[in-house]
């Protein structure tokens, strides 16, 4: 077996990072609040980090390629009053079934990233730029909907939406269904990421889009696939939060966006694309509900958690970049490691 260089100790903690400041808070909060670890907080905790993982995993596939979604939120709150709306006011007064409410909400957000990568690709539009245009369109969109107003009981005074409810509320061997969700979509996601094709085009589209061309890779197609999944992602957490909350409100998913773009970024996936994982923005997205969980229990000021979020997002930046310039002045170190242990010919 292979010794470790000094080299590759100081790459490896830091690619670790996310994983070394998970356990760390996770014994951080244990010590001081000794509820943390209950089975009940852990229930609740696992649906929070839930919300915020399908956020990140679609959009952890928009960074890869190169790009950002900032209307992500605003089309959670958006798909869940979409959803609202038909299981109460349906079409002209006739309520809509839950599958129907729950298809044409999620076609809806789909249709929102569509619109995002059409900007993109088509017309030349700035991620940022285009992404937080739609997200005053989706918000827009939603609050007039209602005219601000929410949809409340949406499971219907004789329970006829249950299954609508099941979505956000239901438990799969005592595993809230979110959490279910949140594993079974990250786990396509990575191995599509790994496995495919489409993965290594997304890889290669954000890693050098000059290169991706002269390989033929459709570059336009892919940048609009994740923007779609992105906001496919986004409408399935909405819908999850109107099934928990069993009402639609169209300030729901604000500030969501933030979230999500910090747990990307905790897991080491770079802003500038192409590099990345699933795996590590699931990481990251623990990372964020653990902090927010804990700082809560300790009953830290809502002023002060949205100011330690921030610190997190730009030391997580810091670092980020620290391990890439270290990565480039220890790699000659990292070769003769590696060459005088027989692995690396010079």
């Amino acid at each position: 077996m292979r010794k470790i260089g000094w080299a590759d100790a100081v790459l490896l903690l830091l690619k670790l990072r996310a994983v070394l400041v998970l356990v760390a808070l996770l014994i951080l909060f244990s010590v001081l609040t000794p509820n943390f670890l209950t089975a009940n907080n852990l229930s609740i905790l696992a649906k929070h980090v839930a919300i915020s993982a399908l956020l990140a995993v679609g959009m952890t596939f928009v960074v890869l390629a190169g790009g950002i979604d900032l209307s992500v939120g605003s089309v959670a709150g958006l798909s869940g009053m979409v959803a609202g709306g038909l299981l109460t006011v349906g079409f002209y007064g006739h309520a809509s079934g839950a599958a129907v409410a729950v298809l044409i909400a999620l076609l809806v957000s789909c249709l929102v990233g569509l619109l995002n990568g059409v900007m993109v690709t088509r017309l030349g539009v700035a991620p940022f730029i285009a992404t937080l245009g739609t997200l005053y369109i989706a918000r827009g969109a939603a609050l007039l909907l209602s005219h601000g107003a929410a949809f409340p009981n949406l499971g219907g005074s004789t329970g006829q939406n249950s299954g609508f409810l099941r979505i956000g509320q239901s438990f799969l061997f005592g595993i809230p269904s979110p959490v279910w969700m949140m594993a079974l979509i990250a786990a396509i996601t990575a191995l599509i990421a790994r496995r495919t094709p489409f993965g290594r085009h997304v890889y290669a589209v954000g890693g050098n889009e000059r290169a991706a061309r002269l390989s033929g890779i459709q570059v336009e197609r892919v940048r609009i696939i994740t923007y779609v999944f992105s906001s496919l992602c986004a409408g399935l957490v909405g819908l999850v939060i109107a099934s928990q909350l069993e009402s639609a409100h169209p300030a729901t998913g604000e500030s969501f966006e933030l979230n999500a773009i910090a747990a990307v970024v905790l897991g080491g996936t770079s802003l500038m694309g192409g590099r990345g994982s699933i795996g590590g923005s699931l990481i990251g997205a623990f990372v964020i509900g653990v902090l927010a969980d804990g700082l809560v229990m300790m009953g830290v000021s809502e002023f002060w958690q949205i100011v330690i979020k921030g610190v997190v997002i730009v030391l997580a930046v810091t670092v980020d970049q620290l391990q890439l310039r270290l990565q480039t002045r220890l790699m000659p170190a990292l070769l003769i490691s590696r060459a005088s242990l027989g692995k690396v010919k010079i």
